[in-house]
């Protein structure tokens, strides 16, 4: 025996079990952790999911058969006074409007018919330049309505039930980006949802999953070999 063969360390011997034991541990770690991830992710998606369904299933009985009625919106129309000078374009009104009433809704309408020749009977006539303006929140809409000349607005508010609004929150009706980012992740959960729970299925009945890819790659090659 040489000088560095005496010099060097003894390694002890790997057990022939050890391994797969090992193998086995990861195998637990990681199927524990799929079932926190898939438990966790369902827990959000049920959060929001069951208002998505309450309300999808309103909406897909507005007509019926059964018909689902979200109940008539509460309705009240003002006219109030423009400043001097009045505003030129729909924008300006619409910053306007939101500073006098502190409107919060979403311009969801901006629209300026410019004026035109209109026939009146035997009689005719120039219509003035016509502004609609709309802003929508799930709770109400408030119309604002403007004849170029006149020194007042019209604006009509619609409070909505509470279903309806429900219904509103489920179609993004005068809500912005963030909501928008909010249902996404709901679209994210149902993805994870699904990745985790495939790979959970398949790390837990393996023998299982073999099967099914064997039964339908059969399936796939005979249908290939029918349609070639």
């Amino acid at each position: 025996m040489t000088v560095s063969e005496a010099a060097a360390p003894l390694r002890p011997a790997v057990s022939p079990v050890a391994d797969p034991r090992m193998k086995r541990s990861r195998r637990a770690t990681f199927i524990k952790w799929l079932r926190d991830v898939h438990g966790w992710v369902g827990l959000w998606g049920a959060a929001l999911g069951l208002l998505f369904g309450v309300t999808g299933f309103v909406l897909n009985h507005r007509i019926g058969p059964p018909k689902i009625s979200t109940g008539a919106p509460l309705v009240s129309t003002v006219q109030t006074k423009l400043p001097n000078p009045a505003p030129q374009t729909p924008p300006e009104l619409a910053n306007w409007l939101r500073e006098k009433y502190a409107l919060s809704g979403r311009l969801v309408r901006a629209q300026a018919e410019p004026e035109h020749r209109v026939s009146w009977g035997e009689h005719a006539t120039v219509q003035p330049e016509h502004w609609q303006l709309m802003f929508s929140t799930p709770h109400e809409n408030v119309a604002a309505e403007y004849w170029k000349g006149n020194d007042f607005v019209t604006l009509k508010r619609s409070e909505n039930t509470f279903v309806a609004m429900l219904t509103n929150l489920h179609r993004g009706v005068g809500l912005g980006m963030g909501w928008i980012l909010l249902i996404d992740t709901i679209a994210g959960s149902f993805i994870l949802l699904s990745l985790t729970g495939v790979l959970l299925w398949t790390q837990l009945h393996r023998t299982k999953t073999l099967a099914v890819v064997l039964v339908s790659g059969s399936i796939a090659l005979a249908v290939w070999a029918g349609l070639a």
